[in-house]
């Protein structure tokens, strides 16, 4: 069956300097061993579905796919997904307010009048102090000394987020990761007055590889949530991500009159067309 099918690339305003995400618009009627199959195919970190909504207070529903795995949230596929959306007529209630719905809920998505995309950073699923064992193991796969790290804290908000806060963001540019189980965001700090406030990296293990994700909206959304939390970060700033597998990511944290942090960034589309599915 030939199914609407878009690429696009978030967290950035220009083409392939971005995180890729594959969407099949039309994915009603899909199993989930059809959807994991394509997934595997396409090979990108995630690839979604997009369904109409269980939920009557949503204006869709998405499933999200490594090529291992589904996910329950994931903060890239949440933007791209809503942007492939609207880009084929999607229309939803509230013209400035999406309501997508995923694994873990009603997730919202604003739009600003010039196009902006933004997700309402959803609440962790596991947060709290990192015990010594895990620090221990987390710091021997990235290549540092627990000294190294300023401070850690989980950041679980669906795909297993440990972060970890290192003294700058040269520091986290050279990191060289090893063999890595857990699934690690590392944050450092530029100096002021550097376009962006922060560099981040994203680092997950898939069939005992250790893989470097792209620009991550979801590490930089519970990221965001810690820091700010903790008086280390204010809001609004920028994030630098991608910068050492020489992509160009663009995520831009803010917080609105309640606190809710919200995660933002370009998204543009690189392939639009069908997929036999």
């Amino acid at each position: 069956m030939q199914r609407r099918f878009s690429q696009l690339d978030v967290f950035t305003d220009r083409p392939y300097f971005g995180n890729p995400l594959a969407v099949v618009v039309d994915g009603d009627g899909l199993t989930t061993e059809e959807m994991q199959r394509f997934a595997q195919w396409t090979n990108l970190s995630e690839t979604t579905f997009l369904l109409q909504p269980d939920n009557p207070a949503a204006d869709y529903r998405v499933r999200i796919f490594t090529p291992a795995a589904e996910l329950p949230f994931a903060g890239h596929p949440t933007l791209g997904s809503c942007r492939a959306w609207l880009e084929h007529g999607g229309s939803p209630a509230d013209p400035n307010r999406i309501v997508q719905e995923c694994g873990v809920g009603l997730v919202t998505v604003h739009r600003s009048t010039d196009g902006h995309l933004a997700f309402e950073a959803p609440s962790l699923l596991r947060g709290g102090a990192v015990d010594e064992r895990d620090l221990h193991e987390a710091a021997q796969g990235l290549g540092l000394d627990v000294g190294d790290i300023i401070d850690s804290a989980w950041v679980d908000n669906g795909p297993g987020w440990m972060g970890l806060l290192l003294r700058s963001a040269d520091a986290v540019l050279a990191v060289r990761p090893g063999v890595l189980r857990l699934t690690v965001g590392i944050i450092g700090a530029y100096d002021p007055p550097a376009p962006c406030a922060f560099e981040v990296r994203a680092f997950y293990s898939e069939a005992g590889i250790t893989l470097e994700d792209p620009v991550t909206g979801s590490l930089n959304a519970s990221l965001a949530q810690w820091l700010i939390a903790s008086g280390r970060a204010t809001a609004p700033y920028t994030v630098s991500q991608g910068t050492a597998m020489g992509r160009a990511g663009r995520v831009s944290i803010t917080t609105d009159a309640s606190g809710v942090v919200r995660v933002g960034g370009d998204v543009v589309v690189c392939v639009n067309g069908t997929v036999e599915l």
